[in-house]
């Protein structure tokens, strides 16, 4: 399993922002081995974290290529005070199977 997380600053998000983000993350979902995503804020920070998990690399690179997320990748500085994008492969996630989770299965 692999998962890109999407660590960024607000600014001003307006409507083009928001029509883009729709768009992006409406294909992230229809993407190859797409599992899931989550989002968490931190307010001492004011970081937004994002993370899609997918079963391959393949659906990520299809995201990385379409052509909204290079859109927004070369816009980012309208809606964005600073990104980071971490991406890593999931080698084990456990819990008590309680709590929902795109990883849950990853053992």
């Amino acid at each position: 399993m692999f998962c890109a997380n999407f660590i960024f600053k607000k600014k001003q998000f307006d409507d083009a922002f928001h029509q883009l983000d729709q768009a992006i993350a409406d294909f992230a979902r229809s993407t190859t081995g797409y599992i899931g995503e989550e989002t968490w804020e931190n307010p001492d920070t004011g970081c937004v974290s994002t993370m899609y998990y997918w079963s391959s690399m393949d659906g990520l690179q299809e995201l990385m290529q379409h052509p909204k997320h290079l859109e927004a990748k070369a816009n980012h500085k309208n809606w964005l005070e600073g990104y980071q994008v971490v991406i890593s492969q999931v080698l084990r996630s456990y819990g008590d199977g309680s709590i929902f989770h795109p990883a849950s299965h990853v053992s």
